[in-house]
């Protein structure tokens, strides 16, 4: 069986905070504004993966009323909800696609570095991530500067094994 998660986050971009996108700090005069450390890509990749295994959403898993998670790094969320997911089954990651929208600072330059990142933390191959760079063509919050948009589409698939109960 495979299961289909979509996520996305959006974030203001505001000055004195850093600018990490799916776990790589990238030199900008802004960063995400959050209450953990504003990683808008793994948050849209965690909100995917939830949905993909139908087991809730970030918000409900590492709110932002629990001052637990205050300035948490949002790569080792990413490795806790990866390890919930796979104790209610045997999943598989097939493979997660993002785009990344941000006027500034272009992506390109450290795309690799955030796709071995996010692997990883998952324990996959890199070549079941796969990272875009957009650019918000000056519209909306995203297109003026003022916010960073992601969105992550996950594959999952379902390992069976027998004597499960389950049938694939």
């Amino acid at each position: 069986m495979q299961r289909i998660g979509i996520g996305r986050d959006i974030h203001r971009l505001v000055r004195g905070r850093a600018l990490i996108l799916g776990g790589v700090q990238i030199p900008f005069h802004k960063g995400e504004a959050g209450h953990s450390d504003g990683d808008a890509l793994t948050h849209a990749i965690i909100d995917a993966l939830l949905g993909a295994s139908g087991t809730g959403d970030i918000g409900e898993l590492f709110p932002d009323t629990d001052g637990a998670y205050k300035n948490a790094d949002s790569i080792a969320l990413l490795k806790e909800a990866w390890r919930r997911i796979k104790e209610t089954g045997a999943y598989e990651i097939t493979n997660i696609d993002c785009i990344v929208s941000l006027e500034k600072p272009a992506i390109l330059p450290y795309k690799q570095q955030i796709r071995q990142t996010i692997a990883a933390a998952l324990d996959v191959p890199v070549e079941c991530i796969y990272v875009k760079g957009k650019t918000g063509e000056r519209l909306g919050d995203t297109g003026k500067g003022r916010a960073v948009e992601t969105f992550a589409a996950v594959l999952l698939r379902r390992q069976y094994t027998a004597g499960s109960g389950i049938l694939g």
